[in-house]
């Protein structure tokens, strides 16, 4: 079966891929498509997102068949993540929702937005770019309404579209984050951080303050900064308090202590009082890595009332490992710590017992000032997730998690690696 001679791009997106015997390869994620002066755009291949959440570059010569539903490839990939070129534009990611300049099919000249791009290819087997459908954005004379609604479609040729390699416009991201909406935070920042400054800013203006607060999370620390000084001051305040604690006092501390002091007052009074604490810590200790908000409930709760809270879809594995029982209050620092029960065991109790009386009060907690390799050791005696960390009166202040401490004993830019796997 031989390759359509055409198609939209926004229709490939997602679409299954599959080598010669049926055996699937991954999903298409985007185009890639390289523009020369005097010239169409030409498209050289397809970002596929492999098993292992892996993006890697597909080149269009390997493409068979884009037909059914699905894509066709000769079966060579190169497992070596997509990294994209100075020379090199994403289509779904750059292109779509850019404002141009185009001609109407009745021949009226109009500002317009990109809703898709129409490729072709050519009798040498090159992939070009060849349409581009648009919908009209700009105002209209009366006579012109008459033929033409504000807002309706239509398909111009390539060469009567200027503006599409201009990036100086602001841009929606609203495609572009439905094209990747069934992305875990940590692969959506994985695709943020491979995009120009500018449109990294217009995708973190687009996110709502819990997903960006996720993403943040996941990026390097560069990145992050840059991202949330782009933001504004008031949006910036309501996305660290939509931040882990402890990822806000790591990101609150690569600013500079002016910017920090204005975030933090920004912030409500009881998000910003945990992190201020956690700022007075050193990193490489209990108290620099803890999270000031683990999972507390009084000794009188149920296990079916804690096994209702580690439930909660926003809960991170991690913290939903272990309950920690304290008395009141139940917000850091608490009342006396008294134990912790992990939900393991909440599984094998009645649902209607006090969590008080299945309680591990074997483990002596952590103190702030506890070092890190006293830390990791802990952990791996017990084989436990998390741990939990008091002050010198045995309140708790909060919890040691294995996913933070991973985070500090891996190189500095471990998030930054790109591993060169090559499969052919």
């Amino acid at each position: 079966m031989s390759a359509p001679s055409r198609f939209f791009v926004a229709r490939l997106a997602s679409l299954n891929v599959f080598d010669p015997l049926g055996d699937q390869v991954g999903r298409v994620r985007d185009v890639v498509v390289t523009f020369r002066v005097g010239k169409q755009p030409q498209v050289i291949g397809l970002v596929v997102e492999v098993p292992g959440r892996r993006r890697v570059f597909v080149p269009m010569t390997r493409v068979t068949s884009v037909d059914g539903g699905q894509v066709i490839t000769t079966g060579l990939v190169n497992m070596r993540r997509f990294e994209q070129r100075t020379n090199e534009t994403l289509v779904l990611a750059e292109l779509l929702e850019r404002r141009v300049t185009a001609r109407t099919p009745e021949g009226e000249v109009t500002e317009a937005t990109v809703e898709d791009i129409g490729v072709e290819q050519q009798r040498n087997r090159n992939w070009q770019v060849t349409r581009v459908f648009c919908r009209e954005d700009s105002p209209k004379s009366s006579l012109s309404v008459l033929s033409r609604r504000r807002g309706e479609t239509f398909t111009a040729v390539i060469e009567d579209v200027t503006g599409l390699h201009e990036e100086h416009a602001p841009q929606s991201a609203t495609r572009l984050l439905e094209a990747y909406e069934d992305l875990k935070a940590a692969d959506l920042a994985d695709v943020i951080v491979d995009l120009d400054p500018k449109r990294r800013a217009e995708v973190a203006a687009a996110l709502h303050d819990d997903k960006l607060a996720d993403v943040l999370e996941e990026l390097p620390e560069d990145d992050q900064v840059e991202i949330l000084s782009g933001l504004g001051q008031d949006r910036a305040a309501d996305v660290l308090e939509a931040m882990e604690p402890d990822d806000a006092a790591d990101l609150l501390s690569e600013l500079t202590e002016a910017h920090r002091e204005i975030l933090l007052q920004m912030m409500a009074p009881d998000d910003a009082a945990p992190l201020r604490r956690l700022l007075t810590y050193h990193e490489d200790t209990a108290g620099g890595l803890m999270t000031t908000e683990p999972i507390i409930l009084g000794p009188e709760a149920s296990v079916a009332e804690a096994l209702a809270v580690v439930r909660r879809e926003e809960i991170s594995p991690a913290i939903a490992a272990a309950v920690y029982v304290c008395r009141p209050p139940l917000e850091t620092p608490t009342g006396k710590y008294l134990g912790l029960i992990h939900i393991q065991r909440l599984l094998r109790e009645p649902p209607h017992a006090s969590v008080g009386g299945f309680l591990d009060k074997d483990i002596d907690p952590l103190t702030v000032d506890a070092p890190l390799d006293a830390i990791t050791r802990m952990l791996a005696t017990y084989n436990f997730v998390s741990v939990p960390v008091v002050d010198d009166d045995g309140r708790l202040l909060g919890a040691v998690t294995v996913d933070d401490v991973l985070d500090h004993i891996l190189p500095d830019d471990w998030r930054e690696e790109r591993h060169e796997v090559t499969h052919d």
